[in-house]
């Protein structure tokens, strides 16, 4: 059994908007996706991409993903990456392929010399908690999540 992490081309879009409603079906949120196959297509591989995806296939068969973008940190005065999906398809798990993603990600902060990896995880996904803590990672229990989408964005901007 082989596993190879690739980049996302943009012949994958398909994929990795399947990818993104098979996540947001596994975290009980399928209802909150508003993106559209076209949305993924232009934030990957529009002409000045902002977000990044890479591909995990095993066998040949396309297993998971991770989406992420670089965020910024002004006290360090360095980039870093947000992860902010990475899902393993069920057939297969226990193989060590969301490691393999988070391993990918933790080298290329190392490589471009940024100053940190971050992510969130639902409160109630105990598996993938289970494998954040063996990989070393904290919760940042000091902050909350804020966030402002919708009507209250809209409200927040003045319009």
């Amino acid at each position: 059994m082989s596993l190879v992490l690739r980049p996302a081309r943009p012949e994958d879009a398909a994929l990795v908007f399947s990818f993104v409603r098979e996540l947001a079906e596994y975290e009980r949120l399928l209802h909150e996706v508003a993106a559209t196959q076209a949305d993924i297509a232009a934030a990957l591989f529009g002409d000045h991409p902002r977000a990044f995806c890479d591909i995990a296939e095993w066998d040949g068969e396309p297993a998971g993903f991770a989406l992420w973008f670089y965020n910024f940190s002004s006290f360090a005065g360095r980039h870093g990456i947000y992860l902010e999906d990475l899902f393993v398809r069920p057939a297969f798990r226990g193989r060590g392929i969301a490691t393999a993603l988070m391993r990918h990600l933790a080298r290329r902060c190392l490589d471009e010399d940024l100053g940190r990896f971050e992510w969130s995880v639902l409160n109630w996904n105990e598996p993938a908690i289970r494998v954040y803590r063996a990989l070393g990672a904290e919760p940042k229990s000091e902050w909350t999540l804020q966030s402002v989408s919708g009507e209250a964005l809209r409200k927040l901007a003045g319009s």
